[in-house]
């Protein structure tokens, strides 16, 4: 008779578990989930380093030069790079997402790296031993499909700066009782404005708005260099992920820079399976509460990418002025579209959520979504 063990085999393997600063590195590294971790603490970036510690860590435990070695880290700030350069060198590496670690229900939680990397280190082998459900791996993307993010991402972080010295420029002048018709009338007004009493604006301040429209014209002119920049992009004959671009745009209700947010950030490069994985990604899913006879739901989890959750959000909104007619739309105004605020609010997630899913399957599939209609 077989017997089927999930302790993994720790004579051959080294696991590694990092804790990644902005100056140091802390590593924890067994062989085996009942021995004490070695702990060691390296510069950031260290490579040279690191590989003298994994030899001395495979010494310390009597493990062979061959041995391999499997590593974890957490999701973050350091991105991906650390996970390609020990791919390429021969480690079993997975990029954790750090929300889904278990942690101490407690109110108080001792938090510190050394504790950090051993819990680690230590959820590491039980994922290797085959325990399911330990944490979430995070699915790196390819160097190319990263590098497709960095123009709508710049867009969307341009835009929100250029809003900001917009409100900024309008706070400052309202704190004087000045209101302008039009923004693009201000290096004229700083001349001629008069305040409460007929006197001209302060010079501090008068300088403090001229630099603010400075700003806020390089800003201008970065959105339309961003703008062409992605406009030779969807020039691309034989790209896959242009070619999902333009198929998301004939839908009627779906604008350029959200085809091109869709696709990039979330369709392009990822492979879902079901709905739930569709809906999970994106922070949709609902999440259950069950202590006894006490269930109930706790709303969205917002566990996914942010980018998508609020565009989705947005494009459902935009999905009932549009596409008034589609099944979607006439699910959405039966059910919650003579209810209260609230409950259309709450509707409105769900509709996000469905037409997430509809984008995927058309995308995937070329089902159009039912009664949907394509632009002329």
């Amino acid at each position: 008779m077989r017997t089927v063990t999930t302790r993994p085999s720790t004579r051959l393997t080294l696991y590694v578990a990092f804790e990644l600063g902005n100056t140091d590195w802390h590593l924890a590294m067994t062989p085996d989930i009942e021995r004490l971790p070695r702990r060691r603490t390296i510069p950031a970036r260290g490579l040279a380093q690191l590989h003298q510690e994994l030899a001395a860590a495979k010494q310390h435990f009597g493990l062979p030069a061959a041995a391999g070695v499997a590593s974890c880290y957490e999701a973050g700030r350091d991105g991906f790079w650390l996970h390609r350069y020990l791919t390429a060198h021969g480690v079993r590496n997975l990029v954790v997402d750090s929300s889904s670690i278990e942690v101490n229900r407690r109110q108080h939680r001792a938090k510190t790296d050394r504790l950090d990397a051993e819990k680690l280190v230590t959820m590491l082998i039980r994922a290797a031993g085959g325990e399911r459900r330990v944490w979430a791996v995070v699915r790196p993307p390819a160097d190319r499909d990263e590098d497709r993010r960095q123009v709508h991402r710049e867009l969307l972080c341009t835009r929100r700066d250029r809003a900001r010295h917009t409100n900024r420029i309008k706070g400052l002048l309202a704190s004087q009782g000045i209101v302008l018709d039009t923004l693009r009338a201000l290096p004229t007004r700083l001349r001629t404005a008069r305040r409460w009493d007929g006197s001209p604006l302060p010079p501090l301040l008068t300088a403090r708005l001229a630099r603010e429209w400075d700003v806020r014209c390089h800003a201008d002119a970065r959105l339309q260099l961003l703008r062409r920049e992605r406009r030779q992009l969807l020039d691309a004959p034989d790209d896959p992920a242009i070619a999902q671009v333009r198929q998301l745009h004939a839908l009627r209700g779906i604008g350029l820079d959200g085809a091109w947010l869709y696709v990039m950030e979330f369709f392009a490069w990822r492979e879902f399976q079901n709905r739930r994985q569709v809906g999970g990604l994106a922070g949709l899913g609902d999440t259950h509460y069950q202590s006894g006879d006490l269930a109930h739901q706790q709303g969205i989890s917002k566990s996914g990418n942010r980018w998508i959750r609020s565009l989705a959000i947005n494009t459902a909104w935009g999905w009932l002025r549009y596409q008034p007619q589609s099944d979607l739309a006439q699910w959405y105004q039966q059910k919650f579209g003579h209810g209260t605020s609230r409950q259309r609010k709450i509707g409105i997630v769900a509709l996000a959520r469905k037409l997430l899913i509809a984008f995927w399957r058309y995308l995937e599939h070329g089902t159009l979504p039912a009664g949907a209609l394509l632009r002329t």
